[in-house]
């Protein structure tokens, strides 16, 4: 019999989405032009869509790339069908990105793997559930619910923030979310 995926992680709700996160598009003019991205759970590609149209090579990765098959033979496009939450190795560890993307999806031991692939100037554009989310919907466990300023916290230290939100919204349904984007102000070697 087949198992179906905890009601925290169905990933047919992060697949239904097609139209790219408002929070995504209002920063995605800060990454590099032609950098590369790196879209994190990607899901069904929304934003690994919107990159390649806007001429960036990606790096599109989750546990199930299924939802990629029309892209197969896409320029630009590296995909990879891993699981982040297995306790191996970061895989991209040693790769450098523009731009790094992830969206409703929450795995916390991921925050330094991802900040460190960010090239000087690359920018981190994140956006996912945060406590209180519980009130909506899915998910609700606090494990995948961000704590009050858990994404500050995160790039403390490593990142500059140009812009932060802990807020509830409407769409594309009622949430609780975190959202941030933070540049890497180091500089190239």
């Amino acid at each position: 019999m087949a198992m179906s995926a905890p009601p925290d992680k169905d990933p047919r709700r992060h697949l239904a989405l097609t139209e790219p996160s408002a929070w995504v598009e209002r920063f995605a003019g800060l990454i590099a032009p032609g950098g590369p991205i790196l879209d994190v759970a990607c899901g069904g590609g929304r934003h690994t869509r919107l990159f390649l149209a806007r001429g960036h090579p990606v790096t599109a990765v989750d546990r199930d790339i299924s939802a990629l098959a029309d892209l197969g033979g896409q320029p630009g496009l590296e995909r990879l069908e891993v699981d982040l939450e297995d306790s191996g190795p970061f895989p991209l560890a040693g790769r450098q990105f523009a731009g790094v993307i992830v969206t409703n999806y929450l795995h916390r031991p991921l925050f330094p793997a991802l900040i460190a692939t960010l090239t000087p100037g690359g920018v981190l554009i994140m956006a996912t559930f945060a406590q209180g989310n519980e009130r909506f919907g899915r998910p609700r466990n606090p494990d995948h619910l961000l704590r009050p300023g858990e994404l500050l916290e995160a790039v403390h230290g490593t990142l500059r923030v140009l812009a932060y939100e802990d807020l509830l919204v409407e769409h594309p349904r009622p949430a609780a979310v975190q959202r941030i984007c933070a540049r890497n102000e180091g500089k190239a070697s």
